[in-house]
Protein backbone atom coordinates (compact mmCIF):
# COMPACT_ATOMS: atom_id res chain seq x y z
CA UNK A 1 0.00 0.00 0.00
CA UNK A 2 3.04 2.30 0.90
CA UNK A 3 4.59 4.02 -2.25
CA UNK A 4 8.64 4.29 -1.54
CA UNK A 5 11.14 6.88 -2.78
CA UNK A 6 14.70 5.56 -4.17
CA UNK A 7 18.32 6.84 -4.30
CA UNK A 8 17.32 9.67 -1.95
CA UNK A 9 18.66 11.62 0.57
CA UNK A 10 16.51 12.03 3.08
CA UNK A 11 17.03 13.90 6.04
CA UNK A 12 15.37 12.97 9.73
CA UNK A 13 15.35 15.44 12.29
CA UNK A 14 14.63 13.57 15.76
CA UNK A 15 14.92 10.55 13.56
CA UNK A 16 16.56 8.40 16.72
CA UNK A 17 12.97 8.32 18.19
CA UNK A 18 10.83 5.91 17.91
CA UNK A 19 8.41 7.02 14.90
CA UNK A 20 12.01 8.28 13.62
CA UNK A 21 14.13 5.12 13.68
CA UNK A 22 10.93 3.00 12.24
CA UNK A 23 10.88 5.37 8.67
CA UNK A 24 14.48 4.95 8.73
CA UNK A 25 14.09 0.79 8.94
CA UNK A 26 11.86 1.14 5.71
CA UNK A 27 13.85 3.74 4.08
CA UNK A 28 17.29 3.03 4.49
CA UNK A 29 17.94 -0.18 2.10
CA UNK A 30 17.33 1.92 -0.74
CA UNK A 31 18.36 5.61 0.31
CA UNK A 32 20.50 7.32 2.42
CA UNK A 33 19.62 8.51 5.87
CA UNK A 34 20.78 11.39 7.35
CA UNK A 35 19.48 11.72 11.26
CA UNK A 36 20.32 14.56 13.43
CA UNK A 37 19.61 14.19 16.69
CA UNK A 38 20.59 15.31 20.39
CA UNK A 39 19.90 11.35 21.10
CA UNK A 40 18.45 11.89 24.56
CA UNK A 41 16.11 9.41 23.72
CA UNK A 42 18.02 6.75 21.22
CA UNK A 43 16.14 4.31 19.62
CA UNK A 44 18.09 3.66 16.55
CA UNK A 45 21.43 2.59 18.36
CA UNK A 46 19.13 -0.50 20.11
CA UNK A 47 17.54 -1.35 16.34
CA UNK A 48 21.44 -1.70 15.12
CA UNK A 49 20.93 0.81 12.65
CA UNK A 50 23.60 3.97 13.68
CA UNK A 51 25.62 1.95 11.77
CA UNK A 52 24.33 0.94 8.66
CA UNK A 53 26.17 1.72 5.88
CA UNK A 54 23.38 4.08 4.56
CA UNK A 55 22.91 5.83 7.72
CA UNK A 56 24.68 9.32 8.46
CA UNK A 57 24.31 10.27 12.42
CA UNK A 58 24.99 13.29 13.63
CA UNK A 59 24.26 14.32 17.26
CA UNK A 60 22.80 17.95 16.92
CA UNK A 61 20.35 20.62 17.89
CA UNK A 62 17.70 21.95 15.68
CA UNK A 63 18.43 25.19 17.59
CA UNK A 64 21.42 25.10 16.02
CA UNK A 65 21.40 26.50 11.93
CA UNK A 66 24.76 26.25 11.70
CA UNK A 67 24.55 22.45 12.44
CA UNK A 68 21.37 22.00 10.59
CA UNK A 69 22.42 23.83 7.06
CA UNK A 70 25.24 21.45 7.28
CA UNK A 71 23.31 18.23 8.02
CA UNK A 72 20.85 19.33 5.28
CA UNK A 73 23.33 19.44 1.94
CA UNK A 74 22.83 17.07 -0.85
CA UNK A 75 19.88 15.64 0.99
CA UNK A 76 16.17 15.93 -1.24
CA UNK A 77 13.91 15.34 1.24
CA UNK A 78 12.71 16.52 4.67
CA UNK A 79 11.25 14.82 7.71
CA UNK A 80 11.07 17.25 10.40
CA UNK A 81 11.00 14.52 13.86
CA UNK A 82 12.82 16.54 16.34
CA UNK A 83 10.34 17.80 19.40
CA UNK A 84 9.98 17.49 23.06
CA UNK A 85 7.18 14.69 23.49
CA UNK A 86 5.44 13.44 26.07
CA UNK A 87 2.58 15.00 28.75
CA UNK A 88 5.23 14.56 31.96
CA UNK A 89 7.81 15.97 29.99
CA UNK A 90 5.79 18.79 28.20
CA UNK A 91 4.89 19.70 31.46
CA UNK A 92 8.27 19.66 33.36
CA UNK A 93 10.28 21.72 30.17
CA UNK A 94 7.47 23.95 28.93
CA UNK A 95 10.68 26.72 27.69
CA UNK A 96 12.78 23.95 25.86
CA UNK A 97 8.81 22.45 23.96
CA UNK A 98 8.31 25.66 22.87
CA UNK A 99 11.93 26.52 21.95
CA UNK A 100 12.32 23.31 19.93
CA UNK A 101 8.93 23.57 18.20
CA UNK A 102 9.32 27.41 16.97
CA UNK A 103 13.03 27.39 16.54
CA UNK A 104 13.53 24.05 15.65
CA UNK A 105 10.89 24.53 12.72
CA UNK A 106 11.80 28.06 11.67
CA UNK A 107 15.54 27.14 11.32
CA UNK A 108 14.83 23.65 9.16
CA UNK A 109 12.53 25.28 7.02
CA UNK A 110 14.62 28.50 6.24
CA UNK A 111 17.36 25.71 5.56
CA UNK A 112 15.13 23.68 3.65
CA UNK A 113 13.95 27.05 1.90
CA UNK A 114 18.08 27.47 0.80
CA UNK A 115 18.35 23.93 -0.30
CA UNK A 116 15.48 24.67 -3.24
CA UNK A 117 14.79 23.29 -5.71
CA UNK A 118 16.58 20.43 -4.61
CA UNK A 119 14.19 19.66 -2.04
CA UNK A 120 11.27 17.88 -3.11
CA UNK A 121 9.54 17.24 0.18
CA UNK A 122 9.83 19.04 3.76
CA UNK A 123 7.49 16.59 6.14
CA UNK A 124 6.21 18.34 9.31
CA UNK A 125 5.13 16.63 12.15
CA UNK A 126 2.13 18.29 13.96
CA UNK A 127 0.21 16.35 16.34
CA UNK A 128 -3.24 15.82 17.48
CA UNK A 129 -3.17 17.57 20.27
CA UNK A 130 -4.00 20.59 18.41
CA UNK A 131 -7.64 19.67 18.63
CA UNK A 132 -8.00 20.04 21.98
CA UNK A 133 -9.36 18.07 24.53
CA UNK A 134 -12.41 16.82 22.63
CA UNK A 135 -11.70 16.13 19.03
CA UNK A 136 -14.79 13.87 17.92
CA UNK A 137 -14.13 12.51 13.98
CA UNK A 138 -12.04 15.72 13.42
CA UNK A 139 -11.29 16.10 9.73
CA UNK A 140 -8.25 18.69 8.83
CA UNK A 141 -10.30 21.74 8.08
CA UNK A 142 -11.71 21.86 11.64
CA UNK A 143 -11.50 24.32 13.84
CA UNK A 144 -8.11 23.85 16.18
CA UNK A 145 -8.18 24.61 19.90
CA UNK A 146 -5.94 26.62 21.69
CA UNK A 147 -5.61 25.69 25.60
CA UNK A 148 -5.09 28.08 28.47
CA UNK A 149 -2.35 30.47 28.29
CA UNK A 150 -0.05 29.67 31.55
CA UNK A 151 -0.93 25.97 31.67
CA UNK A 152 2.10 23.50 30.29
CA UNK A 153 -0.08 20.97 29.16
CA UNK A 154 -1.05 23.01 26.48
CA UNK A 155 2.37 24.78 24.94
CA UNK A 156 3.39 21.22 22.98
CA UNK A 157 -0.26 22.12 21.26
CA UNK A 158 0.27 25.57 21.10
CA UNK A 159 4.04 25.23 19.51
CA UNK A 160 3.01 22.58 17.22
CA UNK A 161 0.33 24.05 15.80
CA UNK A 162 2.36 27.69 15.03
CA UNK A 163 4.61 25.10 12.96
CA UNK A 164 1.78 23.95 10.98
CA UNK A 165 1.47 27.65 10.17
CA UNK A 166 5.50 27.98 9.21
CA UNK A 167 5.37 25.30 6.98
CA UNK A 168 2.17 26.18 4.98
CA UNK A 169 3.55 29.88 4.78
CA UNK A 170 6.94 28.55 3.27
CA UNK A 171 4.79 26.74 0.90
CA UNK A 172 3.13 29.27 -0.09
CA UNK A 173 5.64 32.14 -0.43
CA UNK A 174 8.28 30.44 -1.15
CA UNK A 175 7.43 27.22 -2.88
CA UNK A 176 8.88 24.89 -0.43
CA UNK A 177 6.99 21.18 -1.21
CA UNK A 178 5.76 21.45 2.77
CA UNK A 179 3.34 18.47 4.23
CA UNK A 180 1.46 18.43 7.77
CA UNK A 181 0.96 14.97 9.35
CA UNK A 182 -1.06 14.90 12.70
CA UNK A 183 0.14 11.47 14.22
CA UNK A 184 -3.12 10.06 17.05
CA UNK A 185 -1.58 7.87 19.39
CA UNK A 186 1.32 6.07 17.64
CA UNK A 187 2.24 2.96 19.43
CA UNK A 188 4.23 -0.82 18.65
CA UNK A 189 7.82 -2.19 19.10
CA UNK A 190 10.71 0.03 19.99
CA UNK A 191 8.64 2.71 21.67
CA UNK A 192 11.06 4.94 23.62
CA UNK A 193 9.89 7.35 26.23
CA UNK A 194 6.25 8.12 27.39
CA UNK A 195 3.55 6.26 26.12
CA UNK A 196 0.22 4.63 27.53
CA UNK A 197 0.74 1.32 25.82
CA UNK A 198 4.70 1.24 25.94
CA UNK A 199 4.11 1.49 30.13
CA UNK A 200 1.16 -0.62 30.28
CA UNK A 201 2.77 -3.42 28.38
CA UNK A 202 6.27 -3.26 30.25
CA UNK A 203 4.12 -3.02 33.43
CA UNK A 204 1.85 -5.99 32.66
CA UNK A 205 4.81 -8.16 31.93
CA UNK A 206 6.21 -7.87 35.09
CA UNK A 207 3.13 -8.21 36.83
CA UNK A 208 3.53 -4.91 38.11
CA UNK A 209 0.07 -2.85 39.29
CA UNK A 210 -1.24 -0.62 36.09
CA UNK A 211 -1.77 3.34 36.95
CA UNK A 212 -4.27 5.20 34.92
CA UNK A 213 -5.36 8.68 35.51
CA UNK A 214 -8.45 9.48 37.26
CA UNK A 215 -11.48 6.86 36.17
CA UNK A 216 -9.43 5.34 32.86
CA UNK A 217 -12.67 6.71 30.91
CA UNK A 218 -10.66 8.94 28.12
CA UNK A 219 -10.74 7.53 24.86
CA UNK A 220 -8.24 7.53 22.16
CA UNK A 221 -7.76 6.20 19.17
CA UNK A 222 -4.91 3.96 18.40
CA UNK A 223 -2.23 3.64 15.78
CA UNK A 224 0.31 0.91 15.25
CA UNK A 225 3.72 2.01 14.26
CA UNK A 226 4.00 0.51 10.46
CA UNK A 227 0.56 2.33 9.83
CA UNK A 228 1.77 6.26 10.08
CA UNK A 229 5.30 4.70 8.10
CA UNK A 230 3.27 4.04 5.29
CA UNK A 231 1.58 7.43 5.49
CA UNK A 232 4.91 8.94 5.47
CA UNK A 233 6.01 7.42 2.87
CA UNK A 234 3.14 8.13 1.01
CA UNK A 235 3.42 11.72 1.78
CA UNK A 236 7.13 12.09 0.93
CA UNK A 237 6.05 10.06 -2.63
CA UNK A 238 2.94 11.81 -3.58
CA UNK A 239 2.85 15.22 -5.15
CA UNK A 240 -0.74 15.36 -4.25
CA UNK A 241 0.19 15.60 -0.33
CA UNK A 242 2.16 18.76 -0.85
CA UNK A 243 0.28 22.03 0.71
CA UNK A 244 -1.84 19.98 2.78
CA UNK A 245 -2.47 18.69 6.07
CA UNK A 246 -3.33 14.87 6.54
CA UNK A 247 -4.51 13.25 9.99
CA UNK A 248 -2.86 9.63 10.55
CA UNK A 249 -4.21 7.25 12.94
CA UNK A 250 -6.96 4.57 13.38
CA UNK A 251 -10.74 5.28 13.94
CA UNK A 252 -11.17 1.55 14.24
CA UNK A 253 -9.31 1.49 17.45
CA UNK A 254 -11.07 3.39 19.52
CA UNK A 255 -11.38 2.39 23.27
CA UNK A 256 -10.94 4.00 26.85
CA UNK A 257 -7.96 4.30 28.60
CA UNK A 258 -9.34 1.51 31.09
CA UNK A 259 -10.45 -0.83 28.25
CA UNK A 260 -6.80 -0.51 26.73
CA UNK A 261 -5.40 -1.65 30.22
CA UNK A 262 -7.56 -4.42 30.64
CA UNK A 263 -6.83 -5.55 26.92
CA UNK A 264 -3.38 -5.58 27.10
CA UNK A 265 -3.22 -7.27 30.68
CA UNK A 266 -5.33 -9.51 28.71
CA UNK A 267 -2.67 -10.40 25.92
CA UNK A 268 -0.13 -10.36 28.17
CA UNK A 269 -1.94 -13.34 30.43
CA UNK A 270 -0.51 -10.80 33.36
CA UNK A 271 -1.21 -10.60 36.81
CA UNK A 272 -1.34 -7.08 36.98
CA UNK A 273 -4.27 -5.29 39.02
CA UNK A 274 -5.06 -1.97 37.68
CA UNK A 275 -5.68 1.14 39.52
CA UNK A 276 -6.84 4.47 39.47
CA UNK A 277 -5.26 7.79 40.69
CA UNK A 278 -5.76 10.90 40.64
CA UNK A 279 -4.37 13.68 38.26
CA UNK A 280 -5.35 16.83 38.63
CA UNK A 281 -3.39 18.30 34.88
CA UNK A 282 -5.91 18.97 32.21
CA UNK A 283 -6.11 16.26 30.07
CA UNK A 284 -7.21 15.11 26.65
CA UNK A 285 -10.60 13.20 27.26
CA UNK A 286 -12.10 12.43 23.41
CA UNK A 287 -9.30 11.73 20.69
CA UNK A 288 -10.80 10.49 17.41
CA UNK A 289 -9.43 11.52 14.11
CA UNK A 290 -11.20 11.69 10.73
CA UNK A 291 -8.96 10.32 7.94
CA UNK A 292 -10.52 10.33 5.00
CA UNK A 293 -7.94 13.04 3.70
CA UNK A 294 -4.95 10.93 3.41
CA UNK A 295 -7.31 8.15 2.10
CA UNK A 296 -8.62 10.29 -0.72
CA UNK A 297 -5.51 12.18 -1.50
CA UNK A 298 -2.69 9.51 -0.88
CA UNK A 299 -4.48 6.05 -0.76
CA UNK A 300 -3.91 5.96 3.22
CA UNK A 301 -5.87 3.40 5.13
CA UNK A 302 -4.87 1.71 8.46
CA UNK A 303 -4.45 -2.05 8.12
CA UNK A 304 -3.14 -3.12 11.55
CA UNK A 305 -6.19 -3.68 13.93
CA UNK A 306 -5.88 -2.79 17.86
CA UNK A 307 -5.13 -6.29 18.83
CA UNK A 308 -3.35 -7.83 16.45
CA UNK A 309 -1.11 -4.65 17.22
CA UNK A 310 -0.67 -5.03 20.64
CA UNK A 311 0.07 -8.26 20.95
CA UNK A 312 3.03 -7.53 18.18
CA UNK A 313 4.23 -5.19 20.79
CA UNK A 314 3.75 -7.21 23.77
CA UNK A 315 5.48 -10.15 22.09
CA UNK A 316 8.77 -7.79 20.79
CA UNK A 317 8.89 -6.34 24.56
CA UNK A 318 8.32 -9.82 25.98
CA UNK A 319 11.74 -10.92 23.82
CA UNK A 320 13.43 -7.75 25.11
CA UNK A 321 13.63 -8.51 28.35
CA UNK A 322 14.45 -11.99 27.98
CA UNK A 323 17.79 -10.88 26.01
CA UNK A 324 18.26 -8.39 28.91
CA UNK A 325 18.11 -11.34 31.46
CA UNK A 326 14.85 -9.83 32.86
CA UNK A 327 12.14 -12.52 31.80
CA UNK A 328 8.74 -11.44 31.91
CA UNK A 329 6.43 -12.62 35.23
CA UNK A 330 5.15 -15.97 34.81
CA UNK A 331 1.16 -15.84 33.32
CA UNK A 332 -1.23 -15.79 35.59
CA UNK A 333 -3.12 -18.51 37.93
Amino acid sequence: MSAMIHGQRVLLTGGAGFIGTALVRRLVEQNHCVVFDLLRRNALGPAGLDKHPNVTLIEGDVRDPVALAKAIEGCTHVVHLASIAGVDTVLKNPVPTMEIALEGTLNALRCARDAMPSIKRFVDFSTSEVFGRYAFRVGEGDVTTLGAVGEARWTYAVSKLATEHLAHCYHKQYGVPTVSVRPFNIFGPGQVGEGAVHAFVLRALRGETINIHNKGDQIRSWCYIDDIVDAVLLTLSRDEAVGHAFNVGNPRATVTIYQLARTIVRLADSRSEIRFVNWDFPDVELRIPDTRKAEELLGFAPRVELEDGLMRTIVWYREKLEREGRPSQPPSA
